[in-house]
């Protein structure tokens, strides 16, 4: 039979004994334990090992400090932990509430124990914690070995207890796509370690492409990111025409790419370098989605403060299609719509107005009648 299924039916059988069939197993607490409880309360005692025989709770062993709290830990804990057996620790701390001193419950449980015991010994911590007054227990820590117990143990206890709670796989994504917006300085071909994760530095193939598009002697450049060498290289540098451009944008993979736009505006003959990321949206790894996002601004960063290319606009889209010529007119040449001017009526002269007399012209008389 599989050992978690005994383990299961061992445990139903055990709860019914408790608590069907054996009502007068109930744990009591003799009077020389209460006494001990109270004596260790007040600080008179370093550690308490705390036993069940006979259903009854009882002190196995008992200690008074000798050093600080730290110092005393391990070689006073560590040789009381049987393999076989649990059992529970109380250990002193220094410090103190309004209560008194400060307690770790330990409810030590190892794997090579009995099952009987280890649910015995379950169903009677919280009467052993009610019985000590809780209120003097800090930490109550569990352990099946004794790494798990030990002062460097408990340390990594407490470490896990003030860190916060984890965040969801989408509460980390975009945490870590807002980290990666902030602006940071990075090598043209140094992988640079940032607050942010690692900005990849570019290859020089990608390098000499930019210098050439800032020079006009190319009007296209498309990089990407090499994952597994963790740099960013060429893609593509095909002469590109304005209607080509969406035909540029992969449906299934991010990219940056630099477009040297043509175009006239008021009369006047323009060519201006925009950038364009794109990302397809979830089509694309979550690795990947991150990576770019965490690369984008250390890379404009080179592009116009190392290599000096100035460009005119930033643009991120999803699909190629968004690429028209009235789009990207309007993203370079954001429309200013101008508003009239509304001019007051004048107001009228100054000082008191008589009142107003309807007064009738010479031909609106009446004629008087016969």
């Amino acid at each position: 039979m599989d050992d978690s299924v005994t383990f299961i039916l061992l445990s139903l059988r055990y709860i019914s004994w408790v608590y069907l069939g054996n009502q007068h197993a109930q744990f009591c607490t003799s009077g020389d334990v209460k006494d001990t409880f109270a004596r260790a309360r007040y600080g008179q005692y370093r550690i308490l090992k705390i036993a069940i025989e006979n259903e009854q709770l009882v002190v196995g062993s008992s200690r008074q400090p000798a050093e600080s709290w730290e110092k005393d830990y391990d070689s006073f804990i560590l040789p009381l932990l049987e393999d076989k057996q649990p059992c529970y620790i109380l250990y002193r701390l220094d410090s103190q509430n309004a209560q008194g001193y400060e307690w770790i419950f330990i409810a030590w449980s190892p794997d090579h124990s009995h099952v009987r015991q280890k649910m015995l010994y379950a169903a009677t911590r919280a009467t052993l914690k009610k019985e000590f007054g809780g209120g003097h227990i800090k930490d109550e820590v569990f352990g099946t070995t004794k790494d798990d117990v030990s002062l460097n143990g408990y340390k990594k206890y407490l470490i896990s207890q003030s860190s916060p709670a984890p965040l969801t796989t989408a509460e980390e994504e975009l945490r870590q796509i807002k980290i990666n917006e902030v602006q940071v300085e990075v090598g043209v071909d140094t992988k640079h370690q940032t607050l942010q994760g690692v900005a990849f530095p570019l290859t020089k193939e990608a390098i000499q492409a930019l210098e050439k598009l800032k020079n006009k002697q190319l009007n296209y450049v498309q990089l990407e990111i090499d994952i597994q060498n963790e740099t960013i290289v060429l893609a593509n540098t095909l002469h590109t025409e304005l209607k080509d451009l969406p035909n540029r944008i992969p449906k299934d993979s991010a990219r940056y790419h630099f477009f040297l736009y043509k175009h006239s505006h008021e009369g006047d003959y323009l060519e201006s370098i925009v950038f364009i990321y794109s990302m397809p949206g979830y089509t694309c790894s979550i690795r990947e989605r991150m990576l770019y996002s965490s690369c984008k601004n250390p890379l404009l960063e080179i592009v116009e403060r190392q290599l000096w290319m100035q460009i005119i606009r930033k643009i991120e889209i999803d699909n190629g299609d968004e690429l028209t010529p009235d789009f990207l007119y309007e993203e370079v040449h954001p429309k200013h719509h101008a508003h009239k001017q509304n001019f007051a009526k004048p107001k009228g002269p100054a000082g008191k107005r008589g009142i107003r007399r309807l007064i009738r012209g010479p031909a609106e008389t009446e004629t008087p009648t016969d």
